[in-house]
């Protein structure tokens, strides 16, 4: 994506429009199924983490508080901006066209950066982690002496 947001930079006005305003009709269906269906899914593993006092409770936690930060991020910022370009005429760009862009690459970066730790905390809770309530130490004793 960082690859596509630099060439981006490089487009005159209309090309920029047109290439934003295409985006936006595959992209806004697709990520809110994703970032649904993750979200619901990080709730979960936090859910199950702390009804099995899993060590995994802290980075799960973590990760779902990042990607509350990206939605926020998302819905603050880069909704309204690209809710703004839909209306855009291509023939003549907006005057502030550059200022725009570069807030809302700014605010891409900084939730791709939430992501990508988030993934990190989820994979410190996931790997080699158990989810299974703790055997007790006095159950432990007692299986132990039959």
């Amino acid at each position: 994506m960082l690859i596509l947001e630099l060439a981006l930079r490089r487009l005159d006005g209309r090309e920029y429009i047109l290439v934003r305003q295409a985006e936006h009709d595959f992209f806004p269906w697709y990520l809110g199924a994703t970032l649904a269906s993750t979200l619901i899914a990080m709730a979960m593993l936090v859910i199950l983490a702390r009804k099995a006092g899993s060590p995994a409770l802290r980075p799960a936690a973590a990760a779902l508080v990042l990607l509350v930060l990206a939605l926020v991020v998302s819905f603050a910022v880069n909704a309204p901006i690209n809710i703004q370009q839909i209306g855009w005429n291509a023939q003549a760009p907006p005057a502030d066209r550059a200022g725009i862009r570069d807030r809302w690459q700014i605010a891409h970066a900084v939730r791709t950066l939430f992501c990508v730790i988030a993934f990190g905390c989820l994979s410190a809770a996931v790997i080699d982690r158990s989810f299974t309530p703790a055997a007790s130490p006095e159950a432990s004793d007692s299986s132990s002496r039959r």
